[in-house]
Order: C-alpha cells, then structure tokens, then sequence
C-alpha cells in the first residue's frame, strides 16, 4: 500500500523538529548564536531519538493542532480559510492558463460564488486529478510547508520563550527569537504559495482538457 502524502512527509517534519531542538541546544551550550556551538552538538547526536521512534514523534506533535488550525496559521484567516474558498472568485481570473470560458461552461454558466461553495466545488475538481503529478507534487509540498509553518510556532513559543529563560543573554534569546520569526514568515508564506498553485493546477487541468 502506497504511503499517504503525510507519512511521506514525516520524516522531513522530523528532520525540521530535530534541526531546531539542536539549534536551541547549540546556543545553550556555547551562550551566543554561531556555528561553533553547534559542533558540539553535531558530536551528540546520538543522545537525541532513535530515527525509529523518530516518526512517530514527528507524528504526534504534527497531529497537536487541527488542520483548520493550521490553515488559520498558513492564510492568516480565522473564517474561509483555505485558498479553494477563494479558487473562482480570486485565483482562477488571475492565472493566464485558466480558460475562464471552459470554466463558466463547465458550470453551465453559474460559476460558483459564495467562498463555501467554491470550495465545495473546488474540491469536486480536485478529487477528480489528485493523482495528476502536477497536482500531487505541489499538494505534497502544501502539506509539508503548511506542517513546517505550524510547527514553526510551536518553535517561538517553546525555544523561543525559553530562550529567554536559560540563555545567558536577553539580547542573544531577543536574536534567536527574530531568527524564529523569520523562519515562520518565509516558511508560511512558502505553505501559501503552494496551496494557491495547487488550487490553480486543478482548475488549470480541468480548463485545458475541457473536462
């Protein structure tokens, strides 16, 4: 049986998770942000998770948040969150390889245009290429980005809160959080980027093969 795209990315979330915690570590131990402390690190690696347990600790802190939280993280929405509430109204005008034409024919000239019922209708769309490579690379990428940027702030307010109480400075633990802020804001707006892209695949394929 062929692994879900979340089990695919397990590992990666496991790598992130891993990173991070020896980054926090490396500052811990060495009082101040740079590359030597870290290779004091590197030199106990073997103390952190056996890579079999490895996945299902990724698993379990990945699971902590719900995917609607999650996509309030991602789109900065608490109500219609997800960019297929958006997918006919926004995306579709703006991307020059959707045929607007096929688009309103395919709907029989009602294009759908409450945000719940473009997602709905959306997703109808969707479930009929998911397996279309052009499709699946970019929603496995979404899902990877999306847990990434969630975890990016569990990140803040774990090491980056405790920075400030086990750091030997507050102007090293006010850097460290800046640096998780910068992470956050380039992996979420990546996560964006990449759920709009797929909403726009879908509807890019379904225009040109008039299906």
């Amino acid at each position: 049986m062929a692994k879900s795209l979340k089990d695919q990315n397990n590992w990666k979330l496991w790598l992130i998770i891993a990173a991070n915690a020896l980054f926090f570590y490396g500052i811990l131990i060495s009082n101040h942000i740079g590359i030597d402390g870290l290779k004091a690190v590197f030199s106990q690696i073997k103390s952190l998770v056996p890579v079999g347990i490895a996945g299902i600790v990724a698993t379990v802190i990945n699971s902590l948040p719900s995917s609607t939280t999650k996509a309030r993280i991602v789109y900065l929405r608490w109500n219609d969150t997800l960019p297929g509430h958006r997918a006919f109204s926004i995306y579709a005008p703006r991307d020059p390889r959707i045929n607007m034409a096929r688009l309103e024919k395919l709907f029989k000239g009602k294009i759908p245009a409450s945000a719940r019922d473009q997602n709905s209708e959306w997703y109808k769309l969707y479930r009929s290429v998911e397996n279309d490579q052009r499709v699946y690379s970019v929603h496995r990428d979404f899902l990877l980005l999306r847990d990434y940027a969630t975890l990016s702030v569990l990140f803040m307010m774990i090491f980056g809160a405790g920075g400030f109480f086990f750091f030997s400075t507050l102007n090293t633990a006010a850097l460290y959080l800046l640096l998780l802020l910068i992470q956050f804001l380039v992996v979420r707006q990546a996560a964006a980027n990449c759920g709009i892209r797929m909403v726009a695949n879908v509807l890019a394929i379904k225009t040109s093969t008039g299906a």
